[in-house]
């Protein structure tokens, strides 16, 4: 006799998002009424009336009144702590100017108002590329949130931060002089990189303030449909948090650890290994640079940069760093993927830039097979017609954040830094055709999977677009191969782990309102985690 299942979920458009019969129809999957789960896995999906029969006295019945249910999100690329700070400290994303930056800071100073004159004011997500002025936050902008506490405002990529007069003058002789921006002889608050790196370790979060800001973002991952994360991890607390959770029983949210290069000596002496761990946190990769980013014109060009930027940083023809820079150059990288593979260790390498992204896959290409260590790319903006046919070749993993085409329209930061090459970005429907495993991330900008997909769908350009299919199971099935879990998470079939998320409608039939479509509930291993019915 079967036995009655512990989840009903019935009357739903139920998409698995699977493709067993191999069809080139990128909008073609299988499309069901119901699902059944029993001890945290599916165990049956079909139609309403063949799954009630599943129903038992104990079992939870929950009627989705037609709702679209998918496979839960998997977000392939994120810094969940640093979703954290964006709702516990000033969030300047979106803001229209330096004026509401620096409203938005001085609130969160009133906030500090009281406790240690010493904290810091801090801000996370500006963007100047859409600002009728375009130009990073300075020195001056910070002073007039304040003059006697240490001010800093995080561009939202991450590689570029704006400091007031107290937070420069306190670290600025700790930082790498050609990641100053300076106006003459004048540090203009502005730094890049390394420079920046140094202002994250002067801030960095410990161990009680890291669960703090863990807690917060899984409670908005989840209301955004996410299942699982793979959490790019530095100098963090966070590991410690996540298990600290997971053996608590309150971790909410699958995660993937992919440590920083700097950690792979003791990763190794403590005899990890990628894959190792428990049912909801694992090791991943180890994360490593290759260059910049285009918000700060750091990533790695073969060609210079359109623009020479205001206020004359980096970048245009005339500048010695036209083409970008090396944040960790191609002989290191090299040596770094060498080790890594060869300690059993899958391999997350970022790379925007063309000449970085050629870099990467070099490095990958001498490793004895790339494929089966699931080696990735990062980013992957501006990759060649030759770099794409070598991911499929290789079968380097393309772990993109489609939500960085907002950049991609005319008028845009693409077409600031890149000219004509803008529409070379973001080429996801060539990766697929190349054969390269895709699969999608947020980079916490922000973590929102429908955003992505809003935008993956609706790209600028037909060599970005992809159709609606496609561009969920880029963030479902796809970012779960990127993370060795397609055989339990990734599609809705029976066996796998029931981690699933129901639309308020479905973005086959509202495919141009994707990113305002919402999340009405979040289900993670057979538990509601959110529920916004």
């Amino acid at each position: 006799m079967t036995e009655a299942a512990d989840l009903l979920l019935t009357n739903a458009e139920v998409h698995t998002l699977a493709d067993a019969d191999g069809r080139s129809d990128g909008d073609a999957d299988e499309v069901h009424e119901a699902v059944a789960i029993r001890d945290g896995r599916i165990v049956r999906v079909g139609s309403a009336y063949d799954l009630g029969f599943l129903a038992g006295v104990e079992t939870e019945v929950v009627g989705l009144d037609g709702r679209t249910l998918l496979p839960g999100f998997v977000d392939a690329h994120t810094h969940l702590p640093m979703t954290g700070r964006y709702l516990v400290h000033a969030n300047l994303a979106g803001a229209g100017g330096p004026e509401e930056c620096r409203t938005r800071l001085r609130e969160r100073a009133t906030d500090l108002e009281g406790g240690d004159e010493d904290e810091w004011i801090l801000g996370f997500g500006y963007d100047e590329s859409g600002w009728d002025e375009p130009r990073y936050l300075r020195r001056e902008d910070l002073d007039a949130v304040s003059a006697e506490r240490p001010v800093v405002a995080f561009r939202e990529d991450m590689h570029v931060a704006s400091l007031n007069s107290v937070a420069l003058d306190r670290l600025v002789d700790g930082m790498p002089a050609g990641d100053v921006h300076r106006d003459g002889d004048e540090a203009t608050g502005v730094v890049v990189e390394e420079a920046a790196d140094v202002v994250y370790r002067a801030i960095e979060p410990g161990p009680e303030e890291t669960i703090a800001l863990v807690r917060a973002a899984q409670r908005a991952a989840n209301e955004r449909g996410v299942t699982g994360v793979h959490d790019m991890v530095r100098r963090s607390h966070a590991p410690r948090a996540y298990r600290d959770l997971d053996l608590a029983g309150e971790l909410t949210l699958r995660v993937r650890i992919n440590y920083w290069s700097d950690h792979l000596d003791a990763l190794i002496e403590a005899g990890l290994r990628t894959n190792h761990g428990s049912g909801m946190v694992r090791t991943g990769a180890i994360k490593t640079f290759t260059d910049g980013s285009f918000g700060g014109r750091t990533a790695k060009l073969s060609e210079p940069y359109a623009d020479a930027g205001p206020d004359g940083e980096v970048g245009g023809s005339a500048d010695p760093n036209a083409t970008g820079q090396w944040v960790v150059d191609p002989a290191e990288l090299e040596d770094l993927v060498a080790r890594a593979d060869a300690a059993g260790f899958q391999v997350a390498a970022h790379a925007i830039g063309d000449e970085a992204i050629d870099a990467a896959l070099d490095a990958y290409a001498d490793c004895e097979d790339p494929g089966a260590s699931r080696h990735r790319v990062e980013h992957v903006e501006l990759a060649s017609d030759e770099a794409i046919a070598r991911f499929g070749d290789l079968g380097v993993v393309a772990s993109v954040q489609p939500n960085f085409l907002k950049w991609a329209g005319e008028g845009g930061l693409y077409d600031a830094r890149l000219g004509d090459r803008r529409t070379e970005t973001n080429r996801y429907p060539a990766l697929l055709s190349a054969g390269a495993p895709l699969a999608f991330g947020s980079d916490c900008m922000p973590l929102d999977p429908l955003l992505g997909v809003h935008h993956a769908v609706n790209a600028p350009a037909e060599s970005q677009r992809l159709p609606v299919t496609e561009a969920l199971r880029a963030y479902t099935l796809g970012a779960a191969y990127a993370g060795f879990d397609e055989e339990r998470l990734g599609t809705v079939e029976a066996g796998k782990r029931a981690d699933l998320v129901a639309l308020e409608r479905s973005p086959w039939e509202h495919p141009e309102e994707i990113a305002e479509t919402g999340v009405a509930m979040t289900i993670v291993d057979g538990d509601v985690v959110y529920d916004g019915r």
